[in-house]
C-alpha cells in the first residue's frame, strides 16, 4: 500500500539490509531523494508508515513555509506608511483625480 503511494510521487524508497536487534529483524529505509527522511521498524508496513509520517509532515511543514514566504513577499511590497494611508482611507502620493472643470 504505502510502497504504491510513494511511486506515485515518484519516490524511491531505499531498503537496507535487515539487521537483527535482540533477536528480532529491524527494517530501515529512506527516501532516496530526501535522504533525511527515515524509517525503521521491526516489519516493512512499518518502516514505509513511517516513512509516509515523516514525508506528511515534511510537506506541511514545506507548504506552511511556501505560504508565509508569499504572504511576506506580498505586505512587503508596500512601505509602512502607504499600508497605513491605505487603511486610513487617503490616496497614494500621484493619485488624482481629473474633472472637465479643471482642463
Amino acid at each position: 500500500m504505502y510502497k504504491e503511494q510513494f511511486e506515485a510521487l515518484q519516490l524511491n524508497v531505499v531498503e537496507l539490509p535487515v539487521e537483527l536487534e535482540e533477536g528480532l529483524p529491524v527494517y530501515r529505509g529512506f527516501i532516496r531523494e530526501l535522504p533525511f527522511l527515515s524509517g525503521s521498524g521491526y516489519s516493512l508496513q512499518e518502516m514505509y508508515r513511517q516513512l509516509a509520517e515523516a514525508y506528511q509532515l515534511y510537506w506541511e511543514q514545506q507548504t506552511q513555509q511556501e505560504e508565509k514566504e508569499a504572504e511576506e513577499q506580498t505586505t512587503s511590497l508596500l512601505s509602512y506608511e502607504d499600508i497605513l494611508k491605505y487603511y486610513d482611507g487617503e490616496t497614494f502620493d500621484g493619485f488624482a483625480i481629473s474633472t472637465d472643470e479643471e482642463e
